[in-house]
């Protein structure tokens, strides 16, 4: 085997790795979430902990995370947590603002290159894109897919609603460059348009991603396929927002 490939089978075997991981827990730190001791562990380390914390609190829930359960999964002592966190509540807030900001940041950085597209292939990417992306991320996506589903109060306001204000700017702004170009009527109220394919955006996303709702909402299950489905969905969006044949633009 090759050096890359051992490297990469080795990365996969760790799970999704924190991007600038590093710079993160220093500001962390700086708002007392985790203390010197954590940011001095190895990347390794730091990315096990995490991951341990976050299926835990994904599991049973930010309330009911169990410090000698994270222990455990990490391969740390109990006693090494409280080093790293000073109790419970630090630890779970700690993986939840680290959460946050990160999936945010990555919505963020969508908006233009998803905007620069036409509208109907940015929303085939977004939908798609955001599947395979989330399928690399299953910590992260498994705490926010409880959080979204389970209504989690304690993560309503912190996670839930941040990164879903997120996503919606980033149709919103596919709409308004879709409108720009004279893709769709401008006429159109763009916030309440941007909120409603949001909602079926992220239905067809998350039906991608969680089996149990996919059963419920007969969304790619025999013998419909996911390709078919999000391509009559975008079909049926798109011919109620696209202008008619002789219709100027405005």
């Amino acid at each position: 085997m090759t050096g890359r490939r051992a490297k990469k089978r080795k990365k996969n075997e760790r799970g999704f790795e924190w991007p600038d991981l590093a710079s993160q827990v220093v500001a962390m730190e700086g708002a007392g979430l985790v203390t010197r001791t954590f940011r001095r562990l190895d990347s390794d380390r730091q990315n096990a902990v995490l991951a341990a914390i976050l299926t835990e609190a994904a599991e049973r829930g930010p309330a009911r995370v169990s410090i000698k359960e994270v222990a455990a999964r990490a391969g740390v002592s109990v006693g090494s947590l409280y080093q790293y966190f000073g109790d419970r509540d630090h630890m779970v807030d700690f993986a939840v603002e680290l959460s946050r900001g990160y999936l945010v940041s990555v919505l963020e950085a969508s908006k233009e290159p998803l905007a620069s597209l036409p509208l109907r292939e940015g929303l085939k990417a977004y939908v798609e894109a955001g599947c395979d992306w989330a399928a690399e991320q299953a910590e992260v996506m498994r705490l926010f897919a409880r959080a979204a589903y389970h209504g989690d109060a304690s993560l309503t306001e912190r996670l839930v609603e941040p990164v879903a204000r997120a996503m919606r700017d980033v149709v919103r702004s596919m709409l308004a460059a879709a409108a720009a170009r004279g893709e769709i009527d401008p006429k159109l109220d763009l916030n309440a348009l941007a909120a409603v394919v949001h909602a079926m955006t992220a239905v067809l996303g998350d039906a991608r991603m969680l089996p149990h709702l996919a059963a419920y909402l007969q969304l790619g299950t025999d013998p419909v396929d996911a390709g078919g489905i999000l391509r009559e969905a975008l079909g049926l969006m798109l011919r109620g927002v696209t202008p008619r044949p002789g219709q100027s633009p405005g």
